[in-house]
């Protein structure tokens, strides 16, 4: 139960990295999407989606994890953080044209 955070965390995250993939991205900041334009949602909503979903798996599979190794946790979640970093900045540069 120690870990209980990592399981809430990872759920939240999944869920809305779904959301996203499906195209709905009002769940990222309006600063952040401002200049997407509108044929280039899906495709955002995909990559930015991707990317929060493999951050979400990472945790919920760190959480499954601590049952019986905590150590392990690192090396779920710092290349899961990374992979899912590129698929993030992939579609900010791409389709948001920079990061902001």
């Amino acid at each position: 139960m120690d870990h209980l955070l990592l399981l809430i965390l990872g759920i939240f995250l999944s869920t809305l990295g779904s959301v996203n993939i499906k195209g709905n991205i009002s769940t990222i900041h309006s600063y952040n999407r401002r200049k997407v334009k509108e044929e280039d949602v899906p495709k955002y909503g995909r990559a930015v989606g991707t990317g929060t979903l493999v951050i979400g798996v990472s945790l919920i599979l760190s959480y499954l994890v601590t049952f019986w190794n905590t150590d392990a946790i690192d090396y779920i979640v710092l290349p899961a953080l990374v992979v899912s970093l590129a698929f993030i900045l992939y579609g900010q540069i791409k389709y948001n044209h920079g990061i902001f």
